[in-house]
This record gives structure tokens, C-alpha cells and sequence, in this order.
């Protein structure tokens, strides 16, 4: 499914001469390889083995799909901004933000592998495997040097939307939507461990809240607000915009429940059994709680008795990828709509219809 074009819209505020993303995209790249390249050199003088983690977080950054900064691009240009400089080392933070959230993520859900790569916490789990550790040691060792990873990558991004903001008289709003955003990825992340837990489904709102404070928020709507914030736009029209990217972001995250597990695992790079296997509750899953026949087929994948495949029949007939689908288009297109009534700028209208395309057709 895709959506309609943009209607011509009235320009609110002036966009700026800035340059398109693509070419914009190198100075974000630099202020991350910077930041590293600094971080990496201070760390080295503590300790060799400090400056290696430092060595290992930047390869595992690397092939990034910059969603982040591109959106903090896309609406500081469009609000007029005029600062370069200020806007990749926003973006920057995000970019940060983002890969300090998934070290994080990835010792929450106990995986080694993100997209087919080693993650940090795999590095040093092999590191204290070769040394000699039982398997469950090693283990902790690669969460625990994960999680300290994960740490130093929140402090610098926090300290590089700091330094974006500077003496522009947002800066203090620009900060406090960044540290928002770390606190609502935490309270989503909790609520997705205790879904986990609790003996009864969670319900599907409470599914779609939990995906909104755990990745819209930081992914999608903190991006837009604070870039407009730092171009010079008004705080109502900043917040209207984050509540445009909430609605992109929820759809995102519907999307990808339904890529991890009906996805295929080569196109997508995500597992397409961990989730069902491990309790986690998405959008599929709770719609589908109740129903028979989806509940006998999970017990019996989770007992090892059936395939994925006798899940995935279940809840396809029980209408839960329907269902998922229609969910996300509707986001999406009242999104749009939201977007068309705020009289934004062409161009970022025009760019937001892209992505919610993009978000509809994403491969499996």
C-alpha cells in the first residue's frame, strides 16, 4: 500500500539554501568519526584495553542507516536553519543515541549477532571464552562490558547535543528533548521486560504505547522536534511536528513486528523466532491472544513440537498480519493528514510522504 502525493501546501517558513542530505550526510559522518576518533585517543591515555572498547564501538556503528540525523536534517532545513555546523552535531547525537540503545538492547535480549555482525557484548563473551571461562562467565563478561559501552555511548550523546545547541537560545530545549528521549526509550524498554513476564497478554494498546515510548520516540519524534527547535522554530509548531513523526514512528515499529515474523531473515536481518520464542509481546501477539488456535501453535513451537511456519498460518488466519498492516497505513496516513493541516513546508512534506511509503513497503 502506498500513499497519496503531497498536496501543494503554503509555505509556513522559509526553507533554507542547505544542502540535500546526501550531500549534507558527510559532515554528520565526520562529527561521529570525531567524536570516536576523541573518545578513542582520551581512553587510550586511561588504558589500552579502555581504548580498544572505544575501537569496537566505532566498527560496530559502521553501515548505519542514518534515519536519525537525516530526519534532523530534513526539518532544521525546512524551518530555515543556518547553522551546518550545529545540525550534524545534532544529528550526530542521534546517531550516538541510537547505537548506545541497541548495545543496551542487545543485553536485554541476550543476542551476540545483529545483522550477521558480532556485537559488542559477543566481543568480549569470546574474549573470556578464549581465556578459559565456563560459558555462562563469558556470557556475563560480554553483558557486563556491554553494558558499560552502552553507558559511555549515552553520556557522549547527551554531551553532543550539548555542544549542538551551544549559545543558540533553544539550546536548553534542544537538550531536555534529547534527555525526554532517553527517558521514554527506558520507560518503554521496562514495560517491554515485564510484558515478557506477566502470565496474561498484554493488550494491544498497551503493546502500541510501549513501541511508541521504546523506539518512536527517540527514533522519529525527538529528531524532527529537536531539529526544528534548533532552526528557530516555535515550540508549538516544534511539538506538532513530534506528534506527526509519533504516528510515523508507531506505524515503523508495527512494521517491524511484522517483519520479525513473517519476515525473511536475509532481507531483513532479523531473527524470525527470537520474539515468539522469548514471550516478547508485539502487536501480532496481542491481537492474537485468545485465539486457539494461534495459542496451541505458540506452546507447541515454544515446547519445540512445531515450526514457526504452524505459528505464522495462525496468525494469518486469526487476522493478525491483516490487521498489523492496516494499523501501520492508518498511522501513517494520519500522519499525512496531520502534516497537510500543519501547512509545512513542501519539501518535508514531500520527504515525510517518502518515508511513510517506504515504511509500507519495506521488504520481507
Amino acid at each position: 500500500m502506498t500513499v497519496p502525493p503531497p498536496r501543494t501546501a503554503t509555505q509556513g517558513t522559509p526553507a533554507s539554501a542547505a544542502p540535500g542530505w546526501e550531500a549534507f550526510r558527510p559532515a554528520v559522518e565526520r562529527e561521529v568519526r570525531d567524536f570516536f576518533g576523541s573518545s578513542r585517543r582520551r581512553a587510550r591515555i586511561l588504558s589500552p584495553s579502555f581504548g580498544r572498547l572505544w575501537e569496537i564501538l566505532e566498527e560496530s556503528v559502521a553501515g548505519g542507516k542514518w534515519m536519525r540525523p537525516r530526519l534532523v536534517h530534513l526539518a532544521y532545513t525546512a524551518f530555515g536553519g543556518t547553522d551546518p555546523a550545529a545540525c550534524a552535531r545534532l544529528g550526530a547525537a542521534f546517531e550516538v543515541l541510537h547505537a548506545a540503545l541497541v548495545v543496551h538492547d542487545d543485553v536485554i535480549d541476550r543476542d551476540f549477532v545483529r545483522r550477521g555482525r558480532p556485537t559488542v557484548g559477543a566481543v568480549y563473551r569470546d574474549r573470556a571464552a578464549a581465556l578459559g571461562r565456563a560459558p555462562a562467565e563469558a556470557e556475563h563478561a560480554g553483558h557486563c562490558a556491554a553494558i558499560i559501552a552502552g553507558d559511555l555511548l549515552l553520556a557522549g550523546s547527551l554531551r553532543l547535543s550539548a555542544a549542538a545547541g551551544g549559545l543558540h537560545p533553544a539550546a536548553g530545549a534542544v537538550a531536555d528533548v534529547v534527555h525526554e528521549a532517553v527517558f521514554a526509550s527506558a520507560a518503554g524498554e521496562l514495560e517491554d521486560l515485564l510484558f515478557s513476564l506477566a502470565p496474561d497478554a498484554a493488550e494491544l494498546q498497551e503493546v502500541l504505547d510501549m513501541e511508541r515510548l521504546k523506539t518512536a520516540a527517540y527514533s522519529f519524534e525527538a529528531p524532527l522536534k529537536a531539529g526544528a527547535l534548533l532552526a528557530g522554530a516555535t515550540p508549538a509548531r516544534a511539538a506538532a511536528l513530534a506528534e506527526v513523526g509519533r504516528r510515523i514512528g508507531v506505524a515503523y515499529q508495527v512494521v517491524d513486528d511484522v517483519l520479525g515474523t513473517f519476515g525473511e531473515p536475509e532481507t531483513t536481518g532479523k531473527s524470525v523466532e527470537s520474539d515468539l520464542r522469548e514471550g516478547k509481546r508485539t502487536v501480532l501477539t496481542a491481537y492474537a491472544a485468545g485465539q486457539a488456535e494461534f495459542e496451541a501453535a505458540l506452546a507447541a513451537f515454544r515446547r519445540g513440537e512445531a515450526g514457526l511456519d504452524r505459528v505464522r498460518q495462525a496468525l494469518r488466519r486469526g487476522g493478525a498480519e491483516a490487521h498489523a498492516l492496516d494499523l501501520a497505513a492508518g498511522l501513517v496516513s494520519g500522519a499525512l493528514e496531520l502534516s497537510a493541516a500543519l501547512d509545512l513546508d513542501p519539501p518535508l512534506r514531500a520527504e515525510l510522504v517518502r518515508i511513510c511509503n517506504h515504511i509500507l513497503t519495506r521488504e520481507r
